[in-house]
């Protein structure tokens, strides 16, 4: 008998024990969930409560929305159970769902049903976003089986942003970081293999602050050099690129034959890269993209600005403005050939105008770069020439619809992994960061070309590519 108790004792000690650590562990979670909510913003606290009343209602919100399936094959516990034989009431199955919480609004992770997937949730994300109370709801597929139900209550694209470059290398060369969608998810693009970026939009809207950011996050990298072309300037003290010009090896303004020297330059570096591949980047080697980028061949990031500059037609039969159209006529015709041929090579032109249409950016050079961002425009011919035609059928994404000075900042582009175009908002990066990392980087600016010259001593770079059919060019 008395062990019997002792048992028993044991029994209601141990049941105890379990019973205080139980206590414990949820009064531990309540104290950190309080505290966590205690600390956050207004944004994020609204967003924990949304998050709380998605969870809460989501069993009986989503048989309303037909996002659920009826199982009428019983289990095998309940055909045991059904002893009187009736019929055994089917069960309604509700996909699970995992909810967590930003400044903005809720990202809801669903595992998908027999017949409730990605396309049923896509019908029902305008219902979604009246439930959830979000300005919009979108849903993707996160990986097979399972949908990712993004809502925003704000509109992120509203909300002005500050980025502060770190000063470290980039993890990933030629990934280009924009800023947050309008789900405010962060957007980035690679630009390996590609030729060309344009970039336009009304004067303010952002454009060279968007190509500033790309130079204050790559310019840690040895293995990227930077050469600038401002159309709006003439010298390097003025204007919006004078704290980063320690990190460009070259610079030029608004002088027509100042520019057509540095295109020449760098058509020449083009050509001397196709001669010396195979000695430098090994046999066999005809695409610097092989081997990637290196500080010893880097990839080189030619930023145009106001870009219709140095290409705009001038009318004139005076010598002044003859001069100046063939200048043009000659600057046109040597980016063409940086954008045709300089991305096997390392080559990569980023054009910034106002309106990419074919007098400020001529087609034959537009036309062969593949991403296109445009910020606010005025025009629809101005938002199709950046965009393209297509851009007429998105209608929310159209740039001239970014006019408000809210969407200062705000970009349409179209996408390399998705249809369709989205809408960014880029940040501002301050005047005094971006000085601060072209002070820390300047010690790696260096000429391409030279770096050319001192891995091949004594081999003569200045022949042309034997299967390229642009005139020679003086040196």
């Amino acid at each position: 008998m008395k062990d019997l108790n002792d048992a028993l004792e044991g029994a209601f000690g141990y049941g105890r024990l379990v019973v205080g650590v139980a206590l414990a562990v949820l009064v531990g979670w309540s104290v950190w969930w309080v505290a966590r909510y205690l600390r956050a913003d207004a944004m994020t606290r609204q967003s924990i409560r949304q998050a709380v009343r998605v969870r809460r209602t989501w069993k009986r919100l989503a048989p309303m929305l037909k996002l659920s399936a009826t199982d009428k094959t019983p289990t095998a516990m309940a055909s045991l159970a059904n002893s009187d034989g009736k019929p055994i009431k089917p069960r309604v199955l509700v996909p699970a769902l995992k909810v967590t919480h930003d400044a903005y609004g809720v990202i809801a992770r669903a595992t998908c049903l027999p017949g409730v997937g990605l396309e049923q949730f896509q019908k029902a994300a305008p219902h979604l976003a009246d439930a959830w109370r979000c300005t919009r709801v979108a849903v993707t597929q996160d990986k097979p089986g399972q949908v990712v139900i993004r809502g925003v209550r704000l509109d992120p694209l509203k909300f002005t942003t500050e980025h502060h470059p770190t000063g470290e290398e980039p993890d990933e060369i030629a990934r280009w970081d924009l800023g947050l969608d309008e789900y405010a998810q962060p957007v980035s693009v690679d630009l390996t293999q590609v030729p060309g970026v344009t970039v336009a939009g009304l004067p303010g809207f952002g454009k060279t602050s968007l190509i500033n950011r790309l130079i204050c996050d790559w310019a840690p990298s040895p293995a990227i050099q930077f050469v600038c072309a401002d159309g709006k300037v003439s010298t390097a003290k003025e204007g919006d690129y004078a704290h980063l010009v320690k990190r460009m090896f070259a610079f030029v303004g608004d002088d027509l034959e100042e520019a057509n020297a540095l295109f020449k330059r760098l058509v020449e570096l083009r050509r001397a890269r196709v001669t010396a591949a195979e000695s430098v980047l090994g046999d066999g080697v005809q695409d610097m993209w092989q081997v990637g980028p290196s500080a010893a061949w880097p990839l080189l990031v030619v930023i145009i600005d106001e870009a219709h500059t140095y290409f705009r037609d001038h009318k004139g039969s005076d010598p002044k403005t003859k001069k100046l159209a063939a200048l043009a006529a000659e600057n046109a015709r040597l980016v063409e050939d940086l954008v045709k041929k300089g991305r096997s090579m390392g080559i990569l032109v980023i054009l910034a105008t106002q309106k990419s249409t074919g007098d400020a950016i001529p087609t034959f050079i537009r036309d062969v770069c593949p991403i296109g961002l445009s910020f606010a425009q005025k025009t629809a011919e101005a938002a199709v020439a950046a965009l393209g035609d297509d851009i007429r059928e998105w209608s929310d994404a159209n740039p001239i619809n970014l006019q408000d000075r809210a969407y200062v900042g705000v970009a349409s582009m179209n996408h390399q992994s998705q249809p369709g175009f989205t809408r960014i908002r880029t940040p501002y990066v301050s005047g005094s960061d971006s000085a601060a990392i072209a002070q820390q980087t300047a010690h790696l600016t260096t000429d391409p070309a030279d770096l050319l010259t001192a891995q091949l001593p004594g081999v003569d770079l200045s022949k042309n590519d034997p299967d390229d059919t642009t005139p020679p060019l003086a040196a």
